[in-house]
C-alpha cells in the first residue's frame, strides 16, 4: 500500500480471524497501525443486507446505514520500532526460505 501512496492510520479487520486477538494485536504491532474489529465480524454478509436495504429504501444512503457498523475493541501498536523491524526482518527471512 505505501508503494501506492496509502498510509492507513486504522486498520478495520472482518471475518473468521478477526475473533483472534492474538493475531489482531500481532497485525497491529506489525503494522505500527491500530486495528480495529467490529461487534458483527461477518460484515460480508451484512454488507450484502446493506446495500439490499438502500436499494430498498430501507435506508436513504449508505452513510445512513453505516451507522450499523459498531467497535468491539481496539487494538493498539505496543513493540517499539527496533523489535517490529527484528519481527519484519524473521518474516521476510522465512517467506524467502519457503518461496525459493
Amino acid at each position: 500500500m505505501a508503494k501506492d501512496g496509502v498510509a492507513p492510520q486504522r486498520l478495520r479487520v472482518d471475518g473468521g480471524m478477526a475473533r483472534n486477538d492474538w493475531m489482531l494485536q500481532f497485525m497491529s504491532d506489525i503494522l505500527g497501525i491500530e486495528v480495529v474489529r467490529p461487534l458483527n465480524t461477518e460484515t460480508t454478509a451484512l454488507g450484502a443486507a446493506i446495500l439490499a436495504a438502500v436499494g430498498a429504501g430501507e435506508f436513504s444512503s449508505l452513510n445512513e446505514a453505516a451507522a450499523l457498523w459498531k467497535l468491539d475493541r481496539k487494538f493498539e501498536p505496543a513493540l517499539a520500532a527496533p523489535d517490529r523491524l527484528r519481527q519484519m526482518i524473521g518474516w521476510k527471512g522465512a517467506i524467502a526460505r519457503v518461496t525459493t
